[in-house]
C-alpha cells in the first residue's frame, strides 16, 4: 500500500457524485458564475436553465441522451443567433459562437462516448471554427499525414495551429505543442493560445489518444504516441515558420502522461515539456483506481477510463492497466520509459499537492529515475494547481524560450 500524501482525504466521499443537483450547488455553480472551467468562454445565463432543466427531471446519468441533448438544445441556439450576427456585429458573432462552444462542451463531458456524445462534439468542433476564424489571428485546422502508421493506427492527424502573423522563413516562432486531456479537447484552450500570441510563441493542438475520434492512435497500444509524435514533430520540423529548435511540449491532465513520455522518447527533437497534473504509474493502479471516482472530478471516471483504455469493464482495467500503459513499471519493451532511467528533455512537473484525480504521487516518483527533473507543487490545491500553476508555467516556458 502507498501512504498517500492525501491523508484520509484519499478515502473521503467528496459528496457530489450521482447528484447533478449536489454537483451543481457543490462544485459548478461557483466556477459558472466566473467563467472557469470548464464553463471557460461561457456565460452563466447560458447555464441556470440547463442545469434547472436536469436538476427537476432528476437527471443524474451524464451520459445519457437527456443529460446531453438539455445542452445540445442551447447550444444550437446560441450557433444560429452567432450566424445571424457575422454580417451585421462580427464581435457578438463571436461571443455567441464561443457560448456554444461553452455549452456543448459541458454538454459531451465527461466523455465522448456515446453517439450523442460524438454528434455534440463535432457541433462544439463547428462552433469554435466558426467564431475563431473571425479573429484577427485566426485558428486553423491543419490534417497531416500520419507517416510512422502502423497497423491499427489511422492515417491522418488533425490539428489546430493558432501562429502569430510575423512567423516566417526569415523569423520562424518558437512553437506550444498542447497536448489535451481526458475531457479537454482541441476546442477548450482559447485563454492558452492568447497567452502564446502574446509571447510570440505559436500553438500546435492534439488530442491524445482513446479520447475523441481525432486522435489516430491506436488507444490499446502503450507505443503509438511515440508514432504519433514522430509524426507532429516531423511536419513541425517541416515548416520553415516554426522554430525546430524552441519546441516545448506541454500535456494537462491526462495529456500530460503523453507530454512526459514523449520528453524522454523524443528528447533531441524538444527545448522542454510540462507534465501538467500528470499520471504516470499510480493513477492507472488498483489501490488508486479504487478511491478515485471519491474524489473531486465531477463524475464517476469508471467508464470514461475502460473506453479510453480499450478494457471491457472497470475490474480488467484494474488488473491490467498498470502492467501495460505505467511509465514506471510497464511490462512491454520500451514501455516504462522513466524506470528504464531514459535521460529526458528538460521537464517540469506541476500539480496540486491535493490532486485527486491524478496523485502527487506520480509527478514525484520521477525524482528517482533518469536525469533530474524540475517540480512546483501547489499547497492545498487540487487537480492541476489552479489557480497558482500557470504563473509558474509561463515563466519557465519563457526561460526556454527566449532568444
Amino acid at each position: 500500500m502507498v501512504n498517500w500524501i492525501l491523508g484520509e482525504l484519499f478515502t473521503k466521499e467528496y459528496g457530489h457524485q450521482g447528484s447533478i443537483k449536489r454537483l451543481w450547488e457543490m462544485r459548478w455553480k461557483a466556477p459558472c458564475s466566473r467563467s472557469v472551467y470548464p464553463f471557460h468562454d461561457g456565460k452563466y445565463e447560458d447555464f441556470e436553465p440547463i442545469f434547472d432543466e436536469l436538476i427537476a427531471n432528476n437527471i443524474n446519468d451524464p451520459f445519457s441522451d437527456e443529460y446531453t441533448k438539455a445542452f445540445s438544445t442551447v447550444g444550437e441556439q446560441l450557433a444560429l443567433q452567432g450566424s445571424s450576427a457575422i454580417k451585421e456585429d462580427k464581435q457578438q458573432a463571436i461571443d455567441l459562437f464561443m457560448r456554444a462552444n461553452a455549452v456543448f462542451r459541458v454538454g459531451r463531458f465527461p466523455y465522448i462516448g456515446t453517439d450523442m456524445k460524438r454528434k455534440v462534439f463535432e457541433m462544439q468542433k463547428e462552433v469554435y471554427v466558426s467564431g475563431a476564424r473571425l479573429w484577427d489571428v485566426p485558428v486553423t485546422e491543419e490534417v497531416i499525414d500520419h507517416n510512422h502508421a502502423a497497423e491499427g493506427d489511422d492515417y491522418f492527424i488533425p490539428l489546430y495551429l493558432r501562429v502569430p502573423p510575423v512567423a516566417s522563413k526569415d523569423q520562424p516562432c518558437p512553437v506550444v505543442l498542447l497536448i489535451t486531456g481526458l475531457d479537454g479537447h482541441r476546442p477548450d484552450n482559447t485563454e492558452r493560445t492568447e497567452e502564446h500570441l502574446k509571447r510570440g510563441w505559436a500553438t500546435i493542438i492534439c488530442d491524445i489518444p482513446g479520447t475523441t475520434i481525432d486522435c489516430p492512435a491506436l488507444k490499446t497500444d502503450p507505443l503509438s504516441p511515440d508514432r504519433l509524435f514522430s509524426s507532429i514533430l516531423q511536419w513541425i520540423h517541416s515548416q520553415p515558420q516554426f522554430d525546430s529548435k524552441k519546441i516545448i511540449a506541454w500535456g494537462l491532465s491526462a495529456g500530460g502522461y503523453y507530454a512526459i513520455r514523449l520528453a524522454h522518447t523524443h528528447a533531441s527533437q524538444l527545448a522542454g515539456a510540462i507534465g501538467h497534473g500528470a499520471g504516470t504509474h499510480h493513477y492507472i493502479g488498483r489501490e488508486w483506481l479504487e478511491q478515485v471516482s471519491k474524489h473531486e472530478y465531477p463524475f464517476g471516471l469508471e467508464r470514461a477510463y475502460c473506453e479510453k483504455y480499450g478494457y471491457s469493464d472497470f475490474e480488467e482495467m484494474k488488473e491490467k492497466c498498470q502492467k501495460t500503459f505505467s511509465l514506471v513499471s510497464g511490462e512491454g519493451e520500451a514501455v516504462p520509459v522513466v524506470g528504464m532511467g531514459m535521460k529526458s528533455c528538460r521537464l517540469l512537473l506541476i500539480n496540486g499537492v491535493l490532486d485527486g484525480c491524478m496523485p502527487i504521487e506520480d509527478s514525484m516518483l520521477l525524482a528517482e529515475y533518469g536525469s533530474p527533473k524540475e517540480m512546483r507543487f501547489i499547497k492545498d490545491r487540487l487537480h492541476m494547481g489552479y489557480p497558482e500553476a500557470n504563473s509558474y508555467v509561463y515563466p519557465w516556458m519563457e526561460d526556454i524560450m527566449k532568444p
